[in-house]
């Protein structure tokens, strides 16, 4: 199928090879078409959830830092302690406005004590990052290197990584990394992703072997079922995944404390850092309104209810909207997200919801709706899956999710 595109968006090294696999629309992100919509949204859902899939995620861009001052300008422009972050592993992050705005929401792979990547949301990080960089006086380098990741998610995710990595990949734990090569060609491993489910994230780390590692991917996930698809929605609002941007879940306009992502903030940190200042007064003050988990009523959604924009009511009094709304099929309900009156987000709050199809009853729910599985390569639990200050059953970081996220 034939797209119509502009000249002055990029492509994903991989467009082609989607579009060939039957992709059947495009999204932009971070300024680079992306190629999706392979077949229907519920059987891919299902592939997802029993077997394993592969997404093209070359729109998730690297912003690199590195040079001598990189991991104190990094604590300049997160929330988080970068003390707590060994090398070799990855963290779900937040970059805050000097309002307490959530700028960006990446996964940070911390190759070096003086090396970072940021696999970004869809917003301009690069030059968000830049322009501080050019006034806090640190000696850093600030870039976008060439790479292109793609994600394999699911429970069979394991046996592909296996057979391209062996031991060295399934070994790796929740959020770890491996820079290696892979059939001469240089990759990064990670096991992240977007799903709630067991998965990983291979970062190439040279574009020109975009169409080299896809095929080898697929040729190699073909004994096992894999399914070209691309990231569920489904799924990840299941897993309380979160989702930033244009008609997202959360904006710039929403904080960490109203997105329910305090324990992401590290006020007691001893370095200063952008928005500080204004997190500590918002954290102090409290919040007006929160981001909560909603099971409404009726009828399955049809599957374009995803980027819900629907007026929420209580006791006949305007207090919110829905973010996302849709259908999931494990739970035979209705689910999705809405920011509401913090007076009214505590778990089986009866609310009424203005659908396209009229008004549904609906009942908030704590995220997640279904738990993030969390198993090694062979299925059993690993005791190592939850980085040091991650919650075991919270958003995108445990990112992700590009990204479930620690």
């Amino acid at each position: 199928m034939g797209f119509d595109l502009d000249y002055w968006l990029r492509r994903s090294p991989y467009f082609d090879l989607t579009c060939r696999a039957g992709a059947r629309r495009v999204t932009v992100g971070n300024h680079m078409y992306v190629a999706g919509g392979f077949g229907d949204p519920i059987e891919e859902y299902w592939h997802l959830v029993n077997g394993v899939t592969l997404w093209d995620v070359a729109n998730e861009r690297q912003v690199e830092v590195t040079g001598p001052d990189a991991a104190s300008f990094v604590d300049l422009i997160c929330t988080r302690d970068i003390a707590a972050c060994p090398v070799g592993f990855c963290r779900y992050m937040l970059f805050t406005s000097a309002e307490g705005g959530i700028v960006n929401d990446p996964v940070m792979l911390r190759f070096e004590q003086n090396r970072f990547w940021f696999s970004a949301s869809d917003s301009d990080l690069l030059l968000w990052i830049k322009g501080i960089a050019v006034f806090a006086g640190f000696d850093v380098t600030v870039r976008e290197p060439d790479v292109a990741p793609i994600q394999v998610q699911g429970p069979k995710s394991g046996a592909i990584v296996d057979a391209l990595f062996g031991e060295r990949g399934t070994a790796l734990r929740y959020y770890e990394l491996l820079e290696t090569e892979l059939d001469g060609m240089p990759v990064v491993l990670t096991r992240t992703g977007w799903s709630g489910e067991l998965g990983y994230e291979i970062f190439l780390c040279d574009s020109r072997y975009a169409e080299r590692l896809w095929t080898l991917v697929v040729e190699t996930g073909r004994p096992h079922g894999l399914a070209i698809t691309g990231p569920s929605d489904i799924r990840r609002v299941e897993a309380g995944i979160l989702g930033l941007g244009h008609r997202g879940d959360i904006s710039l306009s929403v904080n960490p404390f109203e997105a329910g992502l305090d324990r992401l903030v590290a006020l007691d940190k001893p370095a200063d850092f952008v928005g500080k200042a204004a997190l500590r007064r918002i954290r102090d003050e409290g919040v007006a309104r929160r981001l909560v988990g909603i099971e409404i009523d009726g009828n399955p959604l049809p599957t374009g209810s995803f980027g819900a924009r629907w007026p929420v009511r209580h006791d006949g009094r305007a207090i919110g909207e829905v973010t996302v709304a849709l259908h999931s099929p494990r739970l035979a309900r209705n689910i999705g997200y809405a920011m509401l009156e913090a007076g009214a987000t505590a778990p089986g709050v009866r609310i009424d919801v203005e659908t396209p199809a009229g008004w549904r009853t609906a009942t908030t729910a704590a995220l997640p709706l279904i738990r993030r599985q969390r198993t090694g390569s062979a299925g059993a639990p690993s005791p190592n899956d939850v980085p040091d200050g991650a919650s075991p059953d919270r958003s995108r970081i445990d990112p992700v999710g590009r990204n479930a996220r620690p």
